[in-house]
């Protein structure tokens, strides 16, 4: 039989294990989402038909390597961005303020627009997934952009919805130590305008 005192013992030690693991549960959700993988929604539709408003991905932030979450130092190198790759990343204007885009261009490579063509390094550069959603040809640099060349450690990136994505033709580059991850599969699609969930779309992988 247990005495008053015993039992206020064993109510404790119920409550510590608890804490404790609620503690560990916190701790490793904590770890996971600042170095290996994180959820992130869709605001705006600058990755048409990529991805649509209400999308919901998951970014792999390992992939990259590990970086100091406090100052983007690289503690462990794991690969960069190539072109093609869908990239999240803190916009250069505003760093809290989180952006995707796709990756054009990397360090060296010369990226030039005629005419709404994108070429790297003379070449024309072919992305399946870009799209000119308007035929107005515009003179600004979203349409013709006169060579730029990607400093050491950026890279260029722009939007699938080629003639709405506010991107590196209109703000410059994007440093790599503020590139949180790879965007690699959507796990929920919300369509706000018909208040129904895009099934379709679930798990799919993002190209």
């Amino acid at each position: 039989m247990f005495t008053k005192k015993n039992g206020e013992q064993k109510q404790k030690s119920i409550f510590r294990e608890y804490a404790e693991a609620i503690v560990i549960a916190l701790l490793l959700a904590l770890f996971i989402r600042t170095f290996v993988v994180q959820a992130f929604k869709i605001p705006s539709g600058s990755m048409i038909p990529t991805l649509l408003v209400g999308d919901h991905i998951l970014v792999n932030k390992f992939c990259y390597g590990v970086r100091n979450p406090l100052n983007g130092d690289l503690w462990f190198a794991a690969g960069s961005p190539a072109p093609h790759d869908v990239i999240v990343f803190k916009y250069p204007v505003n760093p809290a303020q989180d952006f995707i885009k796709r990756v054009v261009a990397v360090a060296g490579d010369r990226v030039e627009i005629v005419k709404k063509q994108v070429y790297v390094n003379g070449a024309p550069f072919e992305e399946p997934q870009a799209v000119h959603l308007e035929s107005e040809m515009l003179s600004s640099v979203r349409d013709n952009m006169p060579p730029v060349v990607v400093p050491p450690g950026a890279v260029f990136v722009m939007g699938d919805n080629r003639d709405n994505s506010h991107d590196s033709r209109f703000w410059g580059f994007v440093d790599l130590a503020a590139v949180k991850g790879k965007a690699f599969i959507l796990y929920w699609s919300w369509d706000r305008e018909n208040l129904s969930v895009r099934w379709s779309r679930l798990g799919k992988l993002i190209p």
